[in-house]
């Protein structure tokens, strides 16, 4: 396989088939690159498909994957010995547990055609848990509840880090009774899919050899996003041929509010002193300047493993570093910038970006926008004038200078709840069209 296209170092990372390593790859650096390209080599060098498996979070980069791989292998070494499709295994690790408990889940007391609950059908559980225990005058948040049981069940500690304490201590009593709830409408959730695999393993041997015996060369990615049951899960099924490869990059661990733990990767070597080690440190994405500037701030983290990222881009813009009164202020500048870059460095409005750290900090920037007129796009999240509260209380003032508007008061006529039906609603709607007026007419001259 042609492999001149890579840098040194990910050409390392590709040709380091056997054993443990450990890739870290920093952000920008060609890190889906590598795995592919990964996964395409050991083919080339004649290790069957079927047991390869890739593990990573998201459906979206497992698709991203498995598209990469289709391009970068060639057909027929997609096929076995007597012609039929063989394809490696890229998925995620619900998924992947998923397959296993299809076939194993009845050693375990529980029917193969076993539902997975989402967060909605979990809260219902939580929620009717709650309503059959006494708890006086406190009324715990059921999604909070949730979360922790979550967290306690994804730890091997008997200690558990919360703001609220008796809420943890609450949450760890409910898991018994959780567990039975689901288990009584065979259900699992989330969190069953590795724990059940992991008791699957220990409780028959035989399931976890023939998990081992296919899948014999394993990957995972963002390798400091897992929690305990995963890096379990991983030390299973990697525990006897040890042909495994973890990507990951200690500096990009911001999961650990919801049970991530880095120290799966910084401390890979004290399970597998033979562990290879390779740095990508290469960004493909920056300038130096801004890599320079990444690099003075994260060397500061504690538990980090060293590395320092460059770019052949060349040293690009500096940085400038602007400070406000207040949050009006800094959109105001931010659009009368965006308006400079277009106007006189012709640089289109798609070609620039606003970032920020809440949705809260959307609504200064979408109102100076719009005052100016400048069309944009707010990519993962809601629009702060998309929002149902605001879109209710747009159209609350909307009715106070017209009492007409039908389309505002058929929308908050029952916001807050005011009794209204559906029934009350259509039949005033219906006496406006006969009458020819708005339905507000309709409500005043009725009351």
């Amino acid at each position: 396989m042609e492999l001149s296209s890579l840098n040194p170092e990910q050409r390392r990372a590709v040709r380091t088939v056997d054993g443990p390593l450990l890739i870290l790859a920093g952000a920008g650096t060609g890190k889906t690159r590598v795995i592919t390209s990964r996964v395409a080599y050991m083919i080339s060098r004649g290790i069957r498909p079927r047991n390869i498996l890739a593990v990573t979070f998201t459906n979206k980069a497992a698709r991203e994957m498995k598209e990469r791989v289709r391009s970068l292998v060639p057909k027929r070494r997609l096929v076995d010995q007597d012609g039929q499709a063989e394809k490696p295994t890229i998925c995620t690790f619900h998924s992947l547990c998923v397959r296993i408990l299809r076939r194993h889940i009845t050693k375990l007391g529980y029917k193969k055609n076993f539902v997975i609950y989402d967060e909605a059908e979990q809260l219902g559980v939580v929620r009717r848990i709650l309503s059959h225990i006494s708890l006086g005058s406190k009324k715990p948040d059921p999604y909070a509840v949730l979360s922790l049981i979550s967290r306690w069940r994804n730890t091997n500690s008997d200690e558990l880090i919360a703001e609220d304490q008796d809420l943890a201590a609450l949450a760890k009593h409910l898991i018994s009774t959780y567990q039975q709830m689901l288990k009584a409408s065979n259900a699992l959730d989330f969190d069953d899919l590795i724990l059940l695999v992991l008791r699957l393993f220990a409780e028959h041997p035989e399931a976890l050899d023939e998990c081992r015996e296919r899948y014999r060369y394993i990957m995972v990615d963002e390798y400091q996003d897992t929690n305990n049951s995963q890096f379990e899960l991983v030390q299973s099924l990697a525990g006897e041929h040890r042909n495994f490869c973890v990507v990951g990059d200690d500096d990009q661990s911001i999961y650990g509010w919801r049970g991530a733990e880095v120290a799966n990767l910084l401390d890979l070597d004290k399970y597998f002193p033979d562990v290879q080690v390779v740095k990508l440190e290469q960004n493909y994405r920056s300038t130096n300047s801004i890599l320079e500037a990444a690099n003075a701030v994260i060397k500061n983290n504690v538990q980090r493993r060293a590395k320092k990222l460059w770019s052949d881009k060349g040293a690009g813009e500096p940085i400038m570093l602007w400070e406000f009164r207040d949050d009006e202020e800094e959109a105001q500048a931010l659009v009368e910038e965006i308006n400079y870059n277009r106007s006189i460095k012709k640089v289109k409005w798609r070609e620039q970006a606003i970032l920020f750290r809440t949705n809260q900090q959307s609504r200064p920037l979408e109102t100076a926008l719009r005052k100016a007129e400048v069309r944009y796009n707010l990519v993962g999240g809601q629009s702060f004038f998309d929002r149902r509260e605001i879109r209710d209380f747009v159209s609350y003032l909307k009715l106070f200078l017209n009492p007409d508007d039908d389309s505002g008061l058929l929308r908050i006529a029952n916001v807050p709840t005011r009794g209204l039906s559906n029934a009350t609603m259509e039949k005033l709607l219906g006496l406006s069209q006969e009458r020819g007026g708005s339905v507000f007419a309709v409500m005043r001259d009725e009351s």
